[in-house]
């Protein structure tokens, strides 16, 4: 795809790598950002495009997009999901190894990227599995699976039992300088279960995971993490307790960060008392005190990254009784509009959210992305902030429909999205 020489003018232009925050011109030639402010001399833009009340972001990096290729295409596709980042400003996304076949050798995690490089929509990455088929039991080749392309390793949300293959994995991982996405849930004590274990899950009559099973994860990875000198991220996290955990073993200097997913900044265990599926959850949701401290260690910083957790499923996934269905939601088009929210409710101020959304995802794969400093590739994200619309099964481009948010009234809309110098998505 030919990138033309675009000028994006009169957008607040919002870049967290500089803290750079008000109305400036961006100009953009071979790929990359050239110039914020006036043009370069002798620069003549073969596009232009008016931002006016617009803002003007890095392309958001999402940690966790679930595009179900390869083996789950009646789910979705890589060429489905890119489409809906593209519509969603994601111009960068990570693919969990949880595929069929599983993403643990260089072969399938080559055919990701040459499938999302063919459709041309977003960078797609995926993510290399820390275990042989994620059973836990035999380490992968790290070192090829890094040259394959992959920015980090995971085991989706199939933890890995046995410690001391964990340990040796860290260590393996902290060779390559490779991060490790770890989930933040004990399989002894989550096993089985559908919804937070409280009053409201017993009331419900649903299976409870426990708090427990949350802290007990962190604690032991993070004892691990200290023990190797690995970079650890725990993708998902969901309790105050766990939380807190990460923030103080970070202020000792040990190498771990977390994520939240943007559902659990907004829905609570009041959500499940209609039994509907697509509050379906793991981790799930917890309590509102929990919702509250999880916003809080965003504002803060102690969780510096926000990321969709993108799971679609075909309609049938849904429809059996409430614990006996898959857990998900199809979360790529409501990433945008839910930050907005965060900053219409004083969590966060749109830098910040920003932030959490482009430089925060970039800074744990250690990619030259989610910046619009001068010389770095031109993925670039111009929504309107103030345009309203309904969630409906028209407007989804995703294959994945399944999400609470259906009929609701959001805020903010993409209106571009530049990938790689290129304009990948444009609405009327």
């Amino acid at each position: 795809m030919t990138a033309p020489q675009i000028s994006i003018l009169n957008g607040r232009l919002i870049d967290p790598a500089t803290g750079h925050d008000g109305v400036a011109d961006l100009h953009v030639a071979e790929g990359k950002v050239i110039a914020m402010g006036p043009p370069p001399a002798g620069f003549e833009p073969e596009l232009t495009l008016d931002a006016t009340d617009l803002v003007v972001c890095p392309g958001l990096v999402d940690l966790s997009v679930r595009c179900r290729e390869p083996g789950e295409e009646q789910k979705a596709t890589i060429a489905s999901e890119t489409r809906a980042a593209a519509a969603s400003g994601v111009t960068t996304l990570c693919c969990p190894p949880d595929t069929q076949p599983v993403i643990d050798t260089p072969a399938v995690a080559q055919l990701v990227r040459q499938i999302g490089e063919r459709h041309g929509l977003a960078h797609t990455l995926p993510i290399g599995a820390i275990t042989q088929g994620l059973k836990g039991l035999t380490i992968t080749e790290m070192a090829a699976l890094k040259e394959a392309g992959c920015p980090a390793l995971g085991q989706a949300d199939r933890p890995i039992r046995d410690t001391q293959v964990n340990r040796r994995a860290l260590e393996y991982a902290a060779t390559f300088g490779l991060p490790v996405f770890l989930p933040a849930l004990d399989p002894e004590l989550s096993e089985g279960g559908c919804a937070h274990e409280g009053v409201i899950s017993t009331r419900l009559g649903l299976p409870g995971i426990p708090e427990a099973a949350e802290t007990v994860a962190v604690a032991r990875n993070l004892a691990l993490a200290e023990q190797t000198g690995a970079h650890i991220h725990f993708r998902g996290l969901s309790t105050a307790r766990g939380v807190a955990m990460l923030a103080e073993a970070r202020r000792r200097g040990v190498r771990a960060s977390g994520d939240v997913s943007m559902h659990q900044l907004f829905f609570t265990e009041e959500d499940l008392k209609g039994f509907d599926a697509n509050y379906h959850l793991i981790p799930p949701l917890r309590t509102q005190a929990d919702r509250e401290a999880l916003r809080a260690a965003v504002a803060a910083g102690d969780l510096d990254v926000i990321c969709s957790d993108h799971q679609p499923h075909d309609p049938d996934a849904k429809l059996a009784p409430f614990p006996e269905t898959a857990p998900g939601i199809s979360a790529l088009e409501t990433l945008l509009p839910l930050a907005l929210r965060l900053v219409a409710e004083g969590v966060l101020d749109l830098s910040g959210v920003v932030a959490r959304l482009t430089l925060g995802p970039a800074r744990i794969l250690n990619l030259d992305v989610g910046r619009l400093s001068a010389n770095h590739p031109a993925d670039i994200c111009v929504f309107d902030p103030a345009a309203e619309w309904t969630l409906d099964e028209h407007s989804l481009i995703s294959q994945g429909h399944n999400t609470p948010l259906l009929g609701s009234r959001l805020k903010g809309r993409v209106r571009w999205t530049l990938l790689g110098g290129a304009v990948v998505f444009a609405r009327q």
